[in-house]
C-alpha cells in the first residue's frame, strides 16, 4: 500500500472505530478526520468544502425542511386520522401503520415519518389497552423499509446517485429504485405484519405503554403551607391508589430517602419521588394540592401569567440533553422550564431530576410556559410525543403542500427540473405560502447530517482517488474467486449491511458504493447491480437500537432492550438479502 492508503485507511479505521465508540458526535468525528487529512496532504485543500455543495448534501436538507412542510400542513395527519382505529386487531393495525409508515417514508425523510406516526401508535396502544412494545418496533423498520423505494426516502439512496452521477455521468431517477428497493420493502412489510411483530420478546409487552402513554419516575414538591406537611407519607397511599401513583421515596435537603420510606413525616420543600403517568401524576398534584417545582422556580414560572403546559419528549442521539442535566443545558434559566419526569425503562434513577444525566432515548416530562412546548423541544433537539404538536398544523393549506410537492416529484421524476432545483422550489413555495415560517426554515435542517456529509465525501473521494476502494473490492472478489455473480452480489450485501448495523448508514454507504463499483470495473460488468445492492443494505439496519435513528428513538419509548432488536431483525435482514438478489439480477442485469 501506498503511504496515502495508509493514512486513509488509518483515518477511516479511526472514524469507524469513534462511531462505535459512540461517546463523541459522528459529525464531530467526521469533520475532524476531514481537517486531519487536509493537514496530511490525503485530501486537496480545493477540495476540503466540496461536500457540503454536493448534490447528495444539499437533497438531504432540503428533504427535511420539506418533510416539515408536509407535517405542518397537516397533510399526514390527513391521512393518520381517517385510517387508523384502536379497535382493530393488533395484526391489522400493524398492518395498516406499517403501510401508512412504508408509504410516507417513501416521500419524505423517514426519521420525519416515525415521529409522525409515533404519538398515533402509543396513543391506540394506549386506548386498545396493550403495550406500545408489540407495535412500534415494526412502525419503525416499516418506516426504515419505505425509504428503500425512492430516490429521497433514504440518505444512502441519495449519496448513491450521486456516486453514479460521478462515476457514470448520469445519477439515478427517482423512482429508478422503486423496482428492487420497493419490492423488498413490501415483501419486508408482509413479513412484519404476518410474522416479525410475534417475534418481538414477551418482555415487551411488559415495557412502554400498555394502556397509558408512559409512565415516569417524578418529584412533586411539598409547598409551604401545604396541608401534608407532618402526615407520613403511608397517609398519602390512598389518594395514590385513586390517582393510580406509586409513592417510590421521598428527597429532602436534596438526598434521596431509599424505598417508599412510609413513616417519614413530611415537610416543607420535600419531594415525593413518584411513578405515574402523566394524567396521573397531576391527578395527585392537584388533589393534595403539591407544587410541580420549588417554590421558588414554580413562582417564576408563572409570573409571566402565560400559564403553563405539560409535554412529552423523546431524547434522540443528537439532541444538547445527552449525557447532560437539565441544570448543565440550563433549562429553567433559559427556557423558563422544569424537567418534571424521565421514563427510563428498566433502570433506576437515583438523583434528584434536574441533576439526573439524560440519556438517548429517554422520554422526558417538561414543564413550559403556555403554547412554548415546540420552542422548548426545538431548542432542545427533541422529539414531541404527545399529540400537542410540534407547531400548529395549518389545515388549510394540506392540499397545497401535497400538490406543490407532488407537482416537483413528477417535475424531477420526467427530467423537467434537477431535483435538488425541484425540492428548492418546494421549499420557497412552503416559505412564500408560510406553510413553513421564515423564522423556522434552517431550524429543520438536521445539521449535523450535513456536516457527517460534507465531512465525509472529500473523504471518501480521496480514498478512491489513491485506490483505496480498488483494493477492498479485489479483497472482496478474491474471497469470492469462481462464485457466481449472485453469491458476490451477496457477500458485498452482507458486508454492507454488516457495517450499516453498528456504524451510520450514512459514513457506510459513502465508503461501499465506491467499493462496488470498483468491483464491477474489475469484473468488467455494469456498476448499478452493485450500486442497488449497497442502497438496499446500507437501510437494512435491524439488529441493533444503534444502526438507524428511528431504531433509537424507539428504544425509551417502547420498553425495548438492546438485543430486542435482532430477534425480528435477523430474519428480516436474511429475507430482505434473499428477496433482493433475484429482483437486482432481474431488474438490473450485468
Amino acid at each position: 500500500m501506498t503511504q496515502e492508503q495508509i493514512i486513509l485507511f488509518t483515518l477511516f479505521g479511526a472514524v469507524f472505530a469513534l462511531l462505535l465508540w459512540g461517546r463523541l458526535r459522528y459529525d464531530i468525528i467526521a469533520f475532524c478526520a476531514l481537517l486531519i487529512g487536509v493537514v496530511l496532504g490525503v485530501v486537496p485543500k480545493e477540495e476540503t468544502f466540496s461536500g457540503f455543495g454536493h448534490p447528495a448534501t444539499i437533497i438531504v436538507a432540503l428533504v427535511l425542511v420539506v418533510s416539515a412542510g408536509l407535517v405542518r400542513s397537516g397533510a399526514v395527519y390527513l391521512i393518520t386520522r381517517t385510517l387508523v382505529d384502536s379497535s382493530r386487531a393488533l395484526g391489522t393495525h400493524i398492518v395498516i401503520m406499517g403501510g401508512i409508515g412504508g408509504v410516507l417514508s417513501a416521500f419524505m425523510n423517514n426519521v420525519a415519518a416515525l415521529a409522525l406516526l409515533m404519538p398515533v401508535d402509543i396513543q391506540t396502544a394506549r386506548k386498545a389497552n396493550r403495550a406500545v412494545g408489540l407495535s412500534l418496533m415494526p412502525l419503525s423498520f416499516a418506516t426504515i423499509l419505505g425509504g428503500m423505494a425512492t430516490l429521497i426516502g433514504t440518505p444512502p439512496n441519495i449519496i448513491i446517485a450521486a456516486i453514479r452521477e460521478d462515476a457514470m455521468g448520469a445519477p439515478f431517477a427517482m423512482f429508478d429504485f422503486a423496482p428492487v428497493g420497493g419490492l423488498t420493502a413490501i415483501i419486508g412489510l408482509v413479513f412484519i405484519s404476518l410474522i416479525g411483530w410475534r417475534l418481538i420478546p414477551h418482555s415487551a409487552e411488559d415495557g412502554g405503554a400498555s394502556g397509558d402513554f408512559a409512565e415516569y419516575i417524578a418529584e412533586l414538591t411539598v409547598p409551604a403551607g401545604s396541608k401534608v406537611i407532618g402526615q407520613r407519607v403511608i397517609e398519602l397511599e390512598e389518594e395514590a391508589d385513586k390517582a393510580d401513583v406509586s409513592i417510590i421515596g421521598v428527597i429532602r435537603d436534596g438526598k434521596r430517602r431509599y424505598g417508599a420510606a412510609i413513616n417519614t413525616e413530611l415537610k416543607a420543600d420535600d419531594a415525593l419521588v413518584l411513578k405515574a403517568t402523566p394524567d396521573a401524576l397531576d391527578e395527585f398534584r392537584s388533589a393534595l394540592k403539591l407544587a410541580f417545582s420549588e417554590e421558588k422556580r414554580e413562582e417564576l414560572l408563572k409570573a409571566e401569567g402565560r400559564g403553563l403546559d405539560i409535554i412529552e419528549v423523546v431524547v434522540p442521539q443528537s439532541s444538547r440533553l445527552v449525557r447532560r442535566t437539565a441544570t448543565d443545558v440550563g433549562l429553567h434559566w433559559r427556557q423558563s422550564s422544569v424537567l418534571m419526569g424521565i421514563s427510563r425503562e428498566g433502570r433506576r434513577i437515583a438523583s434528584r431530576m434536574r441533576k439526573t444525566k439524560i440519556r438517548e432515548g429517554d422520554i422526558l416530562l417538561l414543564l413550559v410556559p403556555k403554547d412554548r412546548g415546540p420552542d422548548v423541544t426545538e431548542w432542545l433537539g427533541c422529539l414531541p410525543l404527545a399529540d400537542r404538536g410540534l407547531a400548529v398544523t395549518q389545515d388549510n393549506k394540506t392540499w397545497l403542500a401535497i400538490g406543490l410537492f407532488g407537482a416537483a416529484v413528477a417535475a424531477a421524476s420526467f427530467g423537467v427540473v434537477y431535483l435538488p432545483v425541484a425540492l428548492g422550489l418546494v421549499v420557497m413555495a412552503y416559505v412564500l405560502t408560510q406553510i413553513v415560517p421564515l423564522s423556522e426554515l434552517y431550524s429543520h435542517i438536521e445539521w449535523p447530517v450535513v456536516v457527517l456529509l460534507g465531512s465525509m465525501i472529500p473523504l471518501g473521494a480521496a480514498l478512491e482517488d489513491v485506490g483505496g476502494t480498488e483494493l477492498i473490492a479485489n479483497a472482496l472478489l478474491s474471497m469470492a474467486d469462481g462464485l457466481p455473480a449472485w453469491a458476490i452480489l451477496t457477500l458485498l450485501m452482507v458486508v454492507t449491511m454488516t457495517l450499516s448495523d453498528v456504524l451510520n448508514n450514512t459514513a457506510t454507504t459513502i465508503v461501499a458504493a465506491p467499493v462496488g463499483i470498483q468491483m464491477a470495473n474489475t469484473l468488467n460488468v455494469s456498476p448499478d447491480p452493485f450500486l442497488m445492492a449497497v442502497a438496499v443494505a446500507a437501510s437494512a439496519a435491524f439488529l441493533t437500537p444503534i444502526g438507524h435513528k428511528n431504531n433509537t428513538l424507539i428504544l425509551g419509548p417502547g420498553g425495548y432492550k438492546f438485543g430486542d432488536y435482532w430477534r425480528m431483525g435477523l430474519p428480516l435482514e436474511i429475507l430482505i438479502v434473499a428477496v433482493s438478489i433475484p429482483l437486482i439480477m432481474v431488474f438490473w442485469s450485468f
